[in-house]
């Protein structure tokens, strides 16, 4: 099945990136790979030079047109390839050419014009205490109606839409203009492409310009034609409007399915044939390889209680297993129906090394969507739409995304509200710290500092986003949703619920701190408050015994002790409290996430020593997990610890990252153990969870000699990534945490 593709396979991996250019997973979209035919369109210098002056020409139209006309210029204009070792279509311009001109410029234009809140976020993301931004990069198209209609049916059916509406606002023209004029782009795009690869004589060309017609009149008609469309819309929202597509189907095994069953019951495509094309489509996502990673999902429930689960599941993972891939993630939805021997595979995968797995609990899915007001049906219908974070339908679109820094606030506790690194006072100003002479006290005025500064930074993230629709105009994923088109409005300007995202990173770290606190300075009076903030203020440096001491204190969160969890929860719960009721920007609510992307990294840079015994700018701890290396009871404690959570607070996400020594789940015995951790943690009420296979050994082994371990992945927050891309703080930081856990 395979054979075409693997001896393919360095040319993809070429595709979007020089491999010869230093690995930069955050900057990969500002690379180009091979050369295309220059004869089918600009160069780069060109296709920019084109764009500065077609930008120049637009001053005066607004900005979903504005916008719309860049996009236009560079599908037009863009070099194109058809190309010999790909069944999937080449765009070269594909690193947000118009960004620039559009999201860049009028996102500063919006700060600038609010001073006051523009300094407020720039002082909390500076400090660490927060990381913000106005999101347009959680969106899922309705692939429902790209998979019935294609780009040309979207289009009529946004024409009839705007028929049927008796005196359209200016709004509504100019978004049923940009519809137009982006839709007939991707149209002629699509037609150039058809020609391009007719006059192609390798053998996947006729494939690739039979699937091109298909794509040009209408809706995709088979397996490839559904993998090519959504091939064709992740370029274009991601790689050219600006929007992520953080799901490619509505669970990849689920959309594929009919097309799938159809193409092998005509005798159109065999399984082998259908499973090499899925093998190029996933090939696409690792060459691509932004740190983020692709997600993709699998699985779930029908409404009749039966499972997803079909026998395009298992092709899909066979194929993903065969080509040794990392990147797409891929996210599994789990339920009591799921079959044993389908989880068994998976456990299998990440067993020998194949770490990209998350696997997310249906069940408490459905309990968080349905306690936002989803119904049952909608629930159990729902998308994952990033790395653990799940939705309704076409039911909303985020517009803000604010990551906070608990571990920060035990800072602002002991220094009065100042961040001493950079001298900012970002907390509220407190009295000095010999009043806080009990830890009732203590753990009141950290409360107090989270309490203020939540308050303050999403109140200024507030005013932001009421103009962020000025920012990025939403028009290729709008005119996929049905709703938008009727109401003739951008997604995100209120056509649909337009939600705030907030983020929780370092919690375990944040306890650890408190306990610290607690037994030093309060239980065993070792030192005074005023001796351990001198010893913070020094990095540690002279004070070697009594960070030992915090080291090896007892009351840890991440081995199921009762007292460090019931924190860990209340500090959740309280977050969860501040944001119940607040209104963004839009008029809409909040939704509550355990889940840190890198702030676990960028915000621990900016962090200084705490009372943990953490030394300033180590990570914070990730997720729900614990801090690096203080998880040491096992991982049944550790489950226990997170589950004493309720995670049923964080409404959009909670995961949970578990290592594992490999002798912990060898052979058959070792199999059953791996699928009853991940029962055990979803009966507890658990949402997701992931791994990572390690003994401090092989990890050390592996920094030493990478030329050894050229495949080896590490499961880092919401992605995975190959261990020797990663900088040696980072892999210290996983050999710590695998020399601490049991056997």
């Amino acid at each position: 099945m395979f054979k075409t593709l693997l001896e393919d396979r360095k040319i993809i991996e070429g595709k979007y990136h020089d491999p010869k250019k230093p690995y930069n997973a955050i900057e990969r979209f500002a690379y180009h790979g091979y050369d295309f035919d220059k004869s089918t369109g600009l160069s780069e210098d060109k296709l920019r030079e084109g764009l500065d002056k077609l930008d120049s020409s637009l001053t005066d139209t607004s900005h979903p047109i504005h916008k719309a006309r860049l996009f236009e210029f560079v599908l037009d204009n863009t070099m194109i390839d058809v190309p010999k070792h790909d069944y999937f279509i080449g765009i070269y311009s594909w690193g947000r050419p118009i960004a620039d001109h559009t999201l860049r410029k009028w996102k500063n234009e919006v700060y600038n014009s609010f001073n006051r809140e523009s300094k407020i976020l720039k002082n909390y993301a500076d400090t660490g205490t927060f990381h913000g931004t106005l999101d347009f990069e959680h969106t899922v198209p309705d692939w429902d109606s790209i998979l019935s209609l294609g780009f040309r049916g979207i289009l009529m059916r946004a024409e009839e839409a705007f028929l049927k509406i008796e005196n359209p606002t200016e709004n509504q023209r100019d978004f049923f203009e940009a519809i137009k004029i982006e839709y007939n782009a991707i149209l002629r795009l699509i037609d150039r492409l058809y020609r391009y690869a007719l006059a192609q004589t390798h053998p996947k060309a006729k494939t690739v310009a039979e699937s091109l017609k298909n794509l040009f009149d209408g809706a995709p008609k088979d397996t490839f034609d559904v993998l090519q469309i959504m091939y064709i819309y992740f370029m274009l929202s991601e790689s050219i409007d600006n929007y992520q597509v953080r799901s490619l189907g509505y669970g990849l095994d689920t959309s594929l399915y009919p097309y799938y069953k159809a193409d092998i019951e005509s005798g159109r495509y065999t399984k082998e044939e259908i499973g090499e094309f899925i093998g190029y489509f996933l090939m696409q996502f690792q060459a691509i390889d932004s740190y983020w990673g692709q997600p993709i999902y699998l699985a779930g429930t029908n409404l009749d209680g039966s499972t997803r689960v079909n026998d395009l599941s298992y092709l899909i993972l066979d194929v993903y297993d065969k080509l040794g891939l990392y990147n797409p993630k891929v996210q599994i939805k789990v339920s009591k129906n799921t079959p044993k021997e389908f989880i068994f595979k998976i456990l299998e995968m990440i067993r020998h090394g194949t770490s990209s797995f998350v696997f997310l609990n249906e069940d408490m899915i459905i309990k968080c969507l349905m306690s936002g007001g989803a119904t049952y049906e909608e629930a159990l219908d729902s998308v994952i739409s990033g790395c653990y974070e799940y939705k309704v339908k076409r039911k909303g679109i985020g517009i803000s995304t604010q990551y906070v820094n608990a571990l920060k606030f035990i800072s602002y506790t002991i220094d009065g509200g100042a961040d001493t690194l950079t001298g900012i006072q970002v907390g509220t100003k407190t009295h000095d710290i010999t009043a806080l002479d009990s830890f009732e006290k203590f753990y009141n005025a950290y409360l107090q500092q989270l309490t203020y500064c939540i308050n303050e930074y999403t109140t200024a993230m507030e005013v932001m986003e009421t103009r962020v629709q000025e920012i990025n105009p939403c028009i290729v994923f709008s005119a996929t949703i049905p709703e938008c088109v009727e109401k003739m409005t951008d997604a995100m300007n209120g056509g649909l619920e337009n939600y705030s995202h907030l983020l929780i990173n370092g919690l375990g770290s944040a306890v650890d701190a408190l306990m610290a606190v607690k037994e030093l300075v309060y239980d065993k009076q070792f030192v005074t408050l005023a001796e351990l903030k001198a010893a913070l203020d020094a990095d540690w440096v002279g004070y070697e015994n009594l960070r030992a001491t915090a080291l090896s204190l007892i009351h840890k969160y991440g081995n199921g002790d009762k007292m460090s969890d019931s924190y860990a929860d209340t500090i959740t719960r309280k977050i969860r409290y501040l944001i119940a009721n607040r209104k963004n920007g839009h008029g809409c609510g909040y939704i509550l996430e355990m889940h840190s992307a890198r702030t676990f990294i960028t915000q621990g840079l900016r962090t200084k020593a705490t009372p943990d015994g953490r030394k300033a700018g180590e990570e914070t701890s990730k997720n729900a997990s614990p801090t690096p290396g203080k998880d040491k009871n096992g991982v049944t404690a550790l489950i226990n610890s997170a589950t004493t959570i309720d995670t049923g607070l964080c409404d959009g996400g909670f995961c949970l990252d578990v290592m594992l020594h490999p002798t912990a789940i060898e052979g058959e015995e070792g199999l059953s153990v791996f699928k009853a951790l991940i029962d055990t943690y979803m009966k507890n009420g658990g949402q997701a969870i992931h791994f990572n296979i390690f003994s401090a050994e092989m990890l050390r082994d592996a920094q030493e000699n990478p030329e050894k371990y050229q495949n080896l992945q590490v499961r880092v927050c919401g992605w995975n990534v190959l261990w020797n891309n990663m900088d040696k703080k980072e892999q210290d930081a996983y050999i710590l945490r695998a020399e601490n856990m049991l056997k």
